[in-house]
Formats: structure tokens, C-alpha cells, sequence
């Protein structure tokens, strides 16, 4: 196993594995259980993604991709009044 990425908290870090298995990646979060420990404080290096060697560079390409996404740009409706009707 290796650990490809330290994600800044527990919701990422379910989120990329929920993000690898659709991609067929298996992916382990280490460190979940030693968050309770530390409250709510921030500690960096507990949490950390963990995947089998095979899968390692694939599992890294696709976290790559989802750190250098851009939200789409919002354009409302052009019949959009502002206004909702119930």
C-alpha cells in the first residue's frame, strides 16, 4: 500500500474514495479513527490516502484531476424573473 494524498479533512477524504471506486481504484483513509482524539482542531498529517501499489499512479492521475478542476461559470436562464412562483 501507498499513500498518495493527505486530504485536508475527513469529508474529502470519503469523498475521493467514493471519486477512486467509480474509477475502479480501492482506496484505504488511514488515520479516521484518530480524528475524535483531537476534537475539532486541525491537525495536519493524521488523515491520508492509502491504495495498492498497482493502482497507485492511476489513483494519483485521478486526484490530480479533481484538485485542477474549475467550477462551471453560473449563466442563468434568459426567462429566468427572478422571482419563484408557487
Amino acid at each position: 500500500m501507498q499513500r498518495i494524498y493527505e486530504p485536508a479533512d475527513l469529508i474529502e477524504a470519503e469523498l475521493l474514495v467514493v471519486m477512486l471506486a467509480s474509477a475502479g481504484v480501492s482506496a484505504h483513509i488511514s488515520g479516521r479513527h484518530l480524528l475524535g482524539a483531537m476534537g475539532e482542531l486541525p491537525v495536519a498529517g493524521l488523515l491520508g490516502l492509502q491504495v495498492a501499489d498497482p493502482q497507485a499512479e492511476r489513483a494519483q492521475q485521478l486526484i490530480a484531476g479533481y484538485n485542477s478542476a474549475q467550477p462551471l461559470a453560473y449563466e442563468p436562464p434568459a426567462d429566468f424573473s427572478g422571482e419563484l412562483l408557487c
